[in-house]
């Protein structure tokens, strides 16, 4: 039976399959529908379309990170030390229901890039860490608000992926505004680098918070999180030393 910790849940969220059918449809588009539908076509100019949607993820992740921060550091609604998920009763229990909706919205939000690079025939960029990464992120974000409820420890991950997006997503657009301005950009590795940070500090917290004795975060979605992150911190470490060091500065696509 499905019996989640947390009984409000967006509508579209209370029954599991909405979320599998969306992964599967997506997995299903970009290794092989997509592909084959773009085989023999011309890829599409979706330049336009693409400013619009890194300039929505700007502004969703910045409104994201300054509402977690409020929630975090003014509100101190959590120990940060031992992050655990608010009671039912508590007065900023609808506050942490909100930027945990608004974060699982966006990794399916997410989904649309890839989608792009299909329509683009992109395919280089449809790597074994841009599906994973992509697909796993809603699954994991999903699970966790399903089984340990909304925010909890998994807010530290909320924060830094929503400040790594607006990096990201802020270099995407201005690499899109013209030749020369994409050229002018130098710190696209370092985002890269950022991510890596993130997942590692990630990792601490998680560490941090297991290894005190009188922290009752969930230990299995601390596992589960701390397995992700690792996953993902040697995927980036590894895609890192390929792309700008072993290639050196011929390959920076």
């Amino acid at each position: 039976m499905f019996s989640p910790v947390d009984p409000v849940l967006l509508p579209i969220f209370r029954c599991p399959w909405p979320t599998f059918i969306v992964l599967g449809s997506y997995l299903l588009f970009v290794l092989k529908v997509g592909p084959k539908l773009m085989k023999n076509r011309e890829a599409f100019d979706l330049r336009g379309v693409i400013k619009v949607y890194n300039i929505f993820q700007i502004v969703y992740n910045s409104w994201m990170f300054l509402y977690t921060i409020h929630f975090l550091f003014v509100l101190r609604a959590y120990d940060l030390g031992c992050m655990n998920t608010l009671p039912l009763d508590h007065e900023y229990k609808d506050r942490e229901r909100y930027f945990s909706n608004l974060y699982l919205i966006n990794k399916f939000i997410d989904l649309i890039e890839t989608v792009f690079f299909v329509l683009r025939k992109k395919d280089r960029q449809i790597s074994v860490l841009h599906v994973f990464h992509h697909a796993s992120m809603p699954l994991a974000v999903y699970t966790g608000l399903i089984f340990n409820g909304y925010g909890g420890i998994a807010t530290s991950y909320c924060l830094l992926n929503v400040l790594v997006h607006i990096l990201m997503y802020t270099y995407y657009y201005l690499s899109s505004v013209s030749e020369a301005v994409q050229k002018s950009l130098w710190w696209k590795k370092y985002i890269t680098i950022f991510q890596m940070v993130q997942f590692a500090v990630i990792l601490a917290c998680i560490s941090y918070a297991l290894w005190q004795p009188d922290c009752t975060v969930p230990t299995l979605t601390a596992y589960l999180a701390g397995i992700l992150a690792f996953s993902f911190l040697v995927l980036f470490s590894n895609f890192y030393v390929r792309t700008y060091v072993l290639a050196g500065p011929k390959r920076r696509d």
